[in-house]
């Protein structure tokens, strides 16, 4: 677990363009298992989550073609939600950071943090957003 105040600011990343936090499995749960689009985003104190991941996230977010539900779950933190969210993510490792797109319930698209390392933001943005136009 890392202090709070150190994770705040890369929370606030996401929370400010929409994205809500999910804290706890049942949120996670009844996010995810919830009609419609669902963007996880599990965020993480690296730095690829800082230099590519969030601010990928946060530009495919703002595509006019988005998700209906925009969450996010924090590696290092909430233990419980960021292993429910992994446990929907199957067969697919544990990554950090990683984002994963939900349709109905049901995974359609995944960027895990060997596809994040490395690459522009907007690389990762364009990928995110061809999802989301295929499936939102």
């Amino acid at each position: 677990m890392y202090p709070e105040y150190l994770v705040a600011p890369m929370r606030e990343e996401l929370t400010k363009v929409g994205f809500t936090e999910l804290k706890d499995a049942e949120a996670v749960t009844q996010a995810i298992e919830s009609e419609g689009t669902v963007f996880v985003m599990v965020n993480s104190v690296c730095g690829c989550a800082a230099a590519n991941a969030r601010p990928a996230a946060r530009m495919a977010a703002a595509n006019e073609k988005h998700p209906d539900k925009l969450v996010t779950v924090f590696a290092g933190m909430e233990k419980d939600a960021v292993d429910k969210a992994r446990a929907y993510m199957l067969p697919y490792p544990p990554s950090s950071p990683s984002m994963a797109l939900f349709k109905d319930g049901k995974l359609v698209h995944i960027i895990e943090r060997h596809q994040i390392e490395g690459r522009p933001a907007q690389m990762i943005a364009d990928n995110l957003i061809g999802a989301f136009e295929q499936y939102c």
